[in-house]
C-alpha cells in the first residue's frame, strides 16, 4: 500500500513539474513518443560520423583538415549520442518541450567539407563554438526571440508545411525510394522502379502504418517501426541484401537488420575539449568571420523554422504560431552549438524528428528525458540499435510529413504577396535539402512584395535587417570570392 502511494506521489509530481495533464497528454503518451523521437534521429549516431568522421586517412573520401588529420568514427559516434543526450534531456527539464536535440545536419556538412579543410579540426570546432556563443548572445539580449515573433503568421505555417515536406523527402531519399537520376533531377528507386528489398520493405512498412494511423491505433508510428524491424530481419535472412557500404545501392543504407556481433561496447570519450580558436591565426580574419556568419545564420534560423513547425504541429504555439516561454528553448539551443563544438561532434540543434514524438501524442519535456536518456544508453549500446535500419524507421518521416502538411489549409492564397513566399518557403526547402534556404527565399520574397505592393509599413522592422542578412548568406560564395 505504501509503495503504491509512492508511485503515485512520484506520478503526480512529474505530472506537475512538467504540466503533462495541462497540456492533454498522459505519462504513457510521453514514454512512448520520448521512444518513437529516438527511433526516429537515433540514425544520426551512425549518420554524424560518416560526414564527420573518417576510418582512416588513407582511405577515399577521407575527412582531412589542413594537417591531414582525421576524427575517427567511432569516437565521434561516442560525443554524438552523448552530446544529444545531455542536451535533449536539458531541453526537456529546462524549457519542457518535446524537442530533441543532435548533432544538425546541414552543419556538420559544412564544417567537414568547407571549414575544416582550412585549419585543423580543433580550430573548426572552435568556429563551431563561436557560433555558439554569438547566437547565445542573441538570445540573452532577446534580438532572437524578437525576431521569432516578428514573422508573418503565414510564413511560420508556410515554414511547418515545408519542414513536412523537407521531412518526408528525407524519409524517402534515407530508404531509397527516391534517388538522383541520370536523366532527371530526382527518380523513383534505382532506374525507375523499386528494385531493391530494402526499399520493398519501406514501401510495405510505410503502407502498414499508414494504416495504423488511419484506424487510430495507439502508438501507430512505433508499431510500425518495430513491424518494419520485424519485416527486415526476416527479408535479410532469406534474401542476403547485405549492407549498402557505398557500392551495393541494392543494400541497407544504414543500420543492419542482423543479429549484432557484440550488444556491449565501452565509448571512447577521447575528442571531447579537444577544440582551439587558432582559426583566425591560420586563415585570413575576414574568412573565419563569413565562416562564422554562415554557421549563425543557418543555425539560427534552422532551429526558428523547426521550432515553429514542431510547436505548431504539437499545438504548444498561439495563434501567432508563437510559442510561450521560448527563450528559455533558443538558449538551451545555443548551449547545444558550445557543447557540440566543445565534443567535436558539430553544432546540435532541435531535431525535426522531433515530429515523429509528438505525432505519438508527446507535449512535454518528460518525452525530451525519455529520449535523452536511450542516447546516452546508445553509447555503450551501439551494435544493438543498429539492428533498426533506416528503411525501417523512415516511414515514419513520410506519415509525420503528411500530418504537418494539412496546417496549408491556414494559409490564405487569395493574397498572391502572401501566397508566393510562402509558397517558396515550403518548395526551397525540400528543393534545397535546408530549412534556412526556405525560410530565407520566403523573407526575401515577402519583404520585396508587401514593399511593391505599398504594404512596406506592415513590415516588421527586423524582417527588414534579416532579409538583408540573408541576401548576404545567399551570396556569401561570390563575397568571399570578391575579398580573396
Amino acid at each position: 500500500m505504501a509503495q503504491a502511494s509512492e508511485q503515485r506521489s512520484v506520478r503526480g509530481r512529474l505530472d506537475s513539474y512538467f504540466k503533462i495533464s495541462e497540456r492533454g497528454s498522459t505519462m504513457s503518451r510521453e514514454l512512448r513518443g520520448g521512444l518513437v523521437t529516438f527511433v526516429a534521429m537515433a540514425y544520426i549516431v551512425v549518420l554524424n560520423p560518416l560526414i564527420l568522421g573518417s576510418f582512416s586517412a588513407d582511405d577515399p573520401g577521407a575527412k582531412l583538415d589542413s594537417t591531414g588529420a582525421i576524427l575517427p568514427v567511432p569516437q565521434v559516434a561516442a560525443v554524438t549520442a552523448l552530446v544529444a543526450g545531455v542536451m535533449t534531456i536539458l531541453m526537456g527539464i529546462i524549457a519542457n518541450y518535446p524537442f530533441a536535440m543532435a548533432a544538425g545536419l546541414g552543419i556538420n556538412a559544412l564544417v567537414a567539407v568547407t571549414i575544416a579543410p582550412q585549419m585543423t579540426w580543433a580550430s573548426a570546432m572552435g568556429l563551431v563554438m563561436v557560433n555558439g556563443l554569438v547566437v547565445m548572445v542573441l538570445v540573452v539580449t532577446g534580438v532572437r526571440s524578437m525576431v521569432f515573433r516578428a514573422v508573418p503568421a503565414a510564413l511560420k505555417v508556410g515554414i511547418a508545411v515545408g519542414i513536412g515536406l523537407f521531412i518526408a523527402l528525407i524519409g524517402l531519399a534515407d530508404a531509397g525510394f527516391v534517388t538522383a537520376g541520370s536523366g532527371t533531377l530526382v527518380q523513383l528507386g534505382i532506374d525507375g522502379s523499386i528494385a531493391s528489398w530494402p526499399t520493398g520493405v519501406f514501401a510495405v512498412t510505410l503502407l502498414v502504418m499508414a494504416i495504423l494511423v488511419a484506424r487510430n491505433i495507439r502508438g501507430a508510428i512505433l508499431l510500425g517501426v518495430l513491424f518494419g524491424t520485424v519485416l527486415s530481419i526476416v527479408v535479410e535472412a532469406i534474401v542476403d541484401a547485405g549492407p549498402s557500404g557505398g557500392t551495393n545501392p541494392k543494400g541497407w543504407s544504414l543500420g543492419y537488420p542482423g543479429l549484432p556481433d557484440n550488444v556491449f561496447g565501452i565509448p571512447d570519450l577521447s575528442l571531447i575539449g579537444q577544440v582551439d580558436f587558432g582559426a583566425w591565426a591560420q586563415i585570413p580574419a575576414i574568412t573565419a568571420a563569413l565562416l562564422v556568419f554562415s554557421l549563425v545564420l543557418t543555425d539560427f534560423f534552422d532551429t526558428i523554422g523547426t521550432m515553429t513547425g514542431l510547436g505548431r504541429e504539437a499545438n504548444l504555439a498561439d495563434k501567432a504560431g508563437n510559442l510561450p516561454n521560448v527563450g528559455k528553448t533558443l538558449f538551451i539551443d545555443s548551449l547545444g552549438a558550445v557543447a557540440g563544438g566543445a565534443a567535436s561532434s558539430s553544432s546540435n540543434t532541435v531535431f525535426v524528428e522531433s515530429a515523429a514524438g509528438i505525432a505519438e501524442g508527446a507535449r512535454t519535456g518528460l518525452a525530451n528525458v525519455v529520449t535523452g536518456l536511450l542516447f546516452i544508453a546508445a553509447m555503450f549500446f551501439t551494435p544493438l540499435y543498429e539492428v533498426v535500419p533506416i528503411e525501417a524507421a523512415a516511414p515514419a518521416l513520410v506519415v509525420v510529413g503528411a500530418l504537418m502538411i494539412r496546417q496549408i489549409t491556414d494559409i490564405d492564397f487569395r493574397d498572391f504577396a502572401v501566397a508566393l513566399p510562402a509558397f517558396l518557403t515550403i518548395v526551397v526547402m525540400p528543393f534545397t535539402y535546408s530549412i534556412a534556404n526556405g525560410i530565407g527565399v520566403g523573407f526575401v520574397s515577402y519583404v520585396v512584395l508587401r514593399a511593391a505592393t505599398g504594404k512596406a509599413r506592415e513590415v516588421h522592422p527586423l524582417m527588414w535587417v534579416t532579409s538583408a542578412f540573408f541576401v548576404i548568406y545567399f551570396a556569401i560564395g561570390p563575397i568571399q570570392a570578391a575579398l580573396a
